[in-house]
């Protein structure tokens, strides 16, 4: 005879006999199974916002209501643009310029070059 306490209740236990072992052992496996599944979907929660919380990340945020929409937009926000405009023009306009230069060029040459040239045929009757 074989003594097996319950998972559930450890001050529970029943005596079994040998040949019912088997039996016992199948049907505790699959509860421990179901028990488990339904362990884990109790703990991570069915939608979005009932997930596990996370453990060993630190988040820090500040109200909604305490925060400003556009701090210092005006006083600091628009000479900083100003000033990082200016510092980087001349890195950054001149390939824009070359391009648009050589763009216009190729376009010009090439409307010139679909027609005659009317001075190729002055002599032609």
């Amino acid at each position: 005879m074989l003594k097996i306490q319950f998972f559930l209740s450890y001050k529970s236990s029943i005596w079994i006999h040998p040949e019912e072992y088997c039996v016992l052992n199948e049907s505790i496996s699959i509860v421990t199974s179901t028990l488990l599944l339904q362990y884990r979907q109790l703990k991570m929660g069915h939608h979005f916002g009932n997930l596990e919380r996370v453990r060993h990340v630190i988040t820090y945020s500040l109200s909604p209501f305490e925060q400003k929409a556009f701090p210092n937009y005006f006083t600091k926000g628009i000479p900083n643009l100003w000033r990082r405009f200016r510092s980087q023009v001349f890195k950054v306009a001149p390939p824009f310029v070359v391009a648009y230069v050589v763009y216009t060029w190729g376009n010009e040459e090439f409307e010139r070059l679909k027609r005659k040239n009317p001075a190729d045929f002055e002599n032609d009757e």
